[in-house]
């Protein structure tokens, strides 16, 4: 098809950084799609060969660009979650300008060098941009369990993710520092995560074509009816997440360290009905109970990984509304007016809070806001606008 470029899938065994591509000349969104940041998850690197093998037989009429890269290549290659350390918990702004401004030397950890050749290859794709960039980060967990998607909570973010057709979790990026996403979301554009099941299902591959294939469409790359049985995909993912809750929130994270001996008790899912008290874990000082009632949510099952398991509940649709009007209203400005809140010197977008003062629901209505917990001590809490879009 004329004007397309030919999609450049990977038909070797080992995995490459870039996977492939496809479009590129038509003005339109730039998707960057990556899958196996973590490299015992290859699912979504798997389901992007398959989606650009089927654009390359199909040349459907393509605006923007989609490039599909490889989180974690060496650990990919060894089927191991990572090599030395955590790929996806690098991401923090110091980091990143460390990474920037510091040569890599020979004898450089795995992972240092990953960050670096995964961090030249976004950047690499965001200079030649010609529209608005969307990310997708595909990964899969180690219980089985339906599949879902991971947001902070902005409006752009949640047009896509609602799309998807899964339980869409918010929270995350308040509980786990470094993860690729929040390094998106920093930058402004439009991130989401995707979890599509255990490991190794095929049917995860399956739900990651889905999140593509619909990815592509939101951010207006392809009309829908030029994907065949693209309806019927949808609807096979949602299936897979029938019955739980649309929109979830993040409540609890049992953050683990080296020496916890930490053992998940066997038999849990992801989405879990879990009630307060119920015996989740054994580590090295005991029992590990659930602090509240709600869903057990991404249960350890894998020897690598230093969270041992989230607790989750329902949020009510109605304050997701009640959050999209006070932001189109720009209600956040009346934040630093009240008693005990100001804007932290030479940072305009984040809030100090005396917590001693401003005492009552605080997070919640800075979530309503659309700022996100930074850091908190005793008496202070420090919040963050989420950003919208690049400066």
């Amino acid at each position: 098809m004329t004007g397309q470029m030919a999609a450049e899938p990977v038909i070797n065994r080992r995995f490459q950084r870039r996977i492939g591509s496809y479009g590129g000349y038509a003005p339109g969104p730039l998707v960057i799609c990556i899958g196996g940041i973590h490299g015992n998850e290859p699912a979504g690197v798997l389901a992007l060969q398959r989606v650009l093998r089927q654009l390359d037989k199909l040349r459907p009429h393509f605006r923007g660009e989609l490039i599909a890269l490889a989180g974690n290549v060496r650990a990919l290659n060894h089927s191991c979650r990572y090599l030395h350390k955590d790929l996806n918990r690098m991401w923090n702004p110091e980091r990143v300008r460390m990474t920037k401004s510091h040569p890599l030397v020979e004898d450089s950890f795995p992972e240092d060098l990953e960050q670096h050749e995964l961090l030249s290859a976004i950047e690499a794709a965001l200079a030649r941009k010609k529209g608005d960039p969307v990310f997708l980060d595909l990964h899969t967990t180690s219980s089985e369990g339906a599949p879902f998607a991971l947001i902070s909570d902005t409006l752009i973010n949640r047009r896509f993710a609602f799309q998807l057709r899964v339980p869409v979790i918010l929270g995350l990026e308040e509980n786990l520092d470094g993860t690729i996403l929040n390094y998106i979301n920093e930058l402004g554009y439009a991130a989401i995560g995707f979890e599509g099941g255990q490991h190794q299902a095929l049917s995860s591959i399956r739900n990651h074509e889905a999140a593509i294939w619909t990815t592509l469409v939101v951010a207006g790359c392809l009309d829908p009816h030029e994907i065949p049985d693209f309806e019927q995909m949808r609807r096979r993912t949602a299936r897979a997440a029938g019955g739980l809750p649309s929109v979830l929130e993040l409540r609890y994270r049992h953050g683990l360290h080296r020496d916890d001996e930490f053992v998940m008790e066997p038999g849990f899912k992801n989405f879990h009905p879990v009630t307060k008290g119920r015996l989740l874990a054994l580590d090295r000082r005991g029992k590990v109970r659930a602090t509240e009632s709600g869903y057990l949510f991404m249960p350890l099952y894998q020897k690598l990984g230093d969270d041992g398991f989230f607790l989750i509940r329902r949020v009510n649709p109605v304050w997701l509304k009640v959050a999209a009007w006070l932001r189109h209203k720009r209600a956040d400005r009346i934040l630093p007016r009240l008693p005990g809140i100001h804007v932290l010197p030479g940072h305009p977008d984040s809030l100090v809070i005396n917590t001693r003062i401003a005492r009552w629901f605080v997070i919640e209505v800075c979530h309503l806001m659309g700022f996100r917990k930074h850091s908190q001590k005793e008496g202070t809490l420090i919040v963050t606008r989420r950003r919208q879009s690049p400066e």
